[in-house]
């Protein structure tokens, strides 16, 4: 017991600030592992003076879910931590049930703890989650590795955020047993037993095996340290283009795709290794792929959103509110009436300072360029013109390739804005 708990100790302080006033938040099911993770979180917070904030997901699947849900919050509270119920609300697939339940539980998840401040949601899964994905990949589920440390994969409620999982060197015997030890109650999910669903197959499968962990990274890789000085030297970032080494792995590769083109889901793998093995194998590539435009030349590559033949949509924004504009751009309109689009057909609309600026960068980057427009004016004006715009995707791809390693670098991760001289000159409008 104290091997379990020194361990989770030490995770916890390498990642996380010792002295922050946001809180850090905790995903709790009730279940076995995530109330020992709450217990040992409780410890730690208390500790080291950091609120803990508890937040558990209704998704409104089992008759009893607002039983469970109310055990959560109570064993929260009885430990001093803060404690908010979100619900999955609406209609449910037919089929997929276990992906809907967990995009819609992340991208809750990210949503509350972003507005109450936090930077980083504490997950409890086990070295049994380790071993029970590795079946299922086996089966042939495209399951991403489970890492101690990563974005949300929520986007873009989880820009910003990171997860800690601090028990993955620990099995569910263990934690179960940390349980028993403080007379701790939990609850067994009977869907965890449902042999419809892969996750339960891989458990019954695994149940007489003791699970092994084999981290997948502690800290920053020679691919994360490239990928953040190249968005570092990249002087036009703020425009959401991204310039890279070619010889990139694909995992890379498909965090830049991602980034680039604002969407949720990754590329399709036989298709990502397809692109992967042109650009070792071929001089000059054009290609597209999940809404990224990919140009190689040399030994760089290009990569620019891709706005399709129709173009990307326009959208109103609200006033004095952050909105997240194709999952590239975070655009804080200053007044009520203007809405956002792409450049692709206005840029002879726009004035010629604003011309003259677009001009500087790659043609391929210029289209998908987000303009603002009043609803009784179409004339465009950049958005940098008009309203605090900040581009989502450096930040984005530096997290997902490692490079973000401790929670106080997250200040650093809210977006990026063009030279302070770049848009002085105020005739564009």
């Amino acid at each position: 017991m104290p091997g379990l708990i020194d361990c989770v100790t030490a995770a916890l302080d390498a990642r996380l600030s010792l002295d922050a006033d946001r809180p850090v938040a905790l995903a709790l099911s009730g279940g076995g592992d995530s109330m020992a993770l709450l217990h040992l979180a409780a410890d730690w917070c208390a500790r080291r003076g950091r609120r803990l904030l508890t937040l558990t997901v209704d998704h409104r699947l089992h008759r009893d879910s607002a039983v469970w849900t109310a055990f959560a919050g109570e064993a929260a509270r009885d430990l001093g931590a803060d404690w908010r119920t979100l619900s999955w609300d609406g209609p449910k697939p037919a089929t997929g049930l276990p992906a809907a339940a967990r995009a819609a539980r992340h991208a809750l998840l990210a949503d509350t703890a972003r507005q109450a401040g936090a930077r980083v949601i504490l997950m409890a899964h086990t070295a049994d989650d380790i071993a029970e994905s590795d079946w299922m990949r086996d089966q042939g589920a495209t399951l991403g590795a489970l890492r101690d440390w990563s974005p949300s994969p929520a986007w873009p409620q989880g820009r910003g955020l990171m997860l800690l999982r601090p028990l993955l060197t620990a099995s569910r015997a263990d934690l179960r047993a940390l349980l028993r030890a403080r007379n701790a109650l939990w609850l067994e999910d009977p869907a965890n037993a449902d042999p419809r669903f892969l996750r339960s197959q891989a458990r019954m499968a695994l149940q007489s095996e003791t699970p092994s962990f084999s981290s997948s990274s502690r800290g920053p890789t020679a691919t994360a340290s490239t990928i953040v000085e190249a968005m570092k030297s990249s002087p036009m970032i703020w425009s959401g283009l991204v310039t890279l080494p070619r010889a990139v792995p694909a995992r890379t590769l498909a965090a830049a795709l991602l980034s680039v083109s604002g969407q949720a889901a990754p590329p399709r793998s036989p298709r990502l290794t397809a692109l992967h093995a042109r650009l070792a194998s071929d001089s000059e590539v054009t290609a597209t792929l999940s809404g990224a435009r990919i140009q190689a030349s040399g030994q760089t590559l290009l990569i620019t959103r891709e706005p399709g033949r129709t173009g990307l949509p326009a959208a109103a924004l609200p006033p004095n509110a952050p909105a997240v504009w194709d999952g590239r751009f975070e655009i804080t309109a200053p007044e009520p009436g203007w809405s956002v689009g792409a450049l692709k057909g206005r840029m002879a609309s726009l004035a010629p300072v604003d011309q003259a600026i677009v001009k500087r960068l790659p043609a391929s980057a210029r289209p998908a360029l987000p303009v603002l427009f009043r609803d009784a004016d179409p004339r465009p004006l950049l958005a940098w013109r008009v309203a605090e715009t900040r581009c989502l995707v450096a930040g984005r791809l530096i997290a997902a390739a490692g490079g973000i390693g401790h929670e106080d670098q997250l200040t650093h991760s809210s977006g990026e804005t063009p030279p302070a001289d770049l848009f002085l000159n105020r005739s564009g409008g």
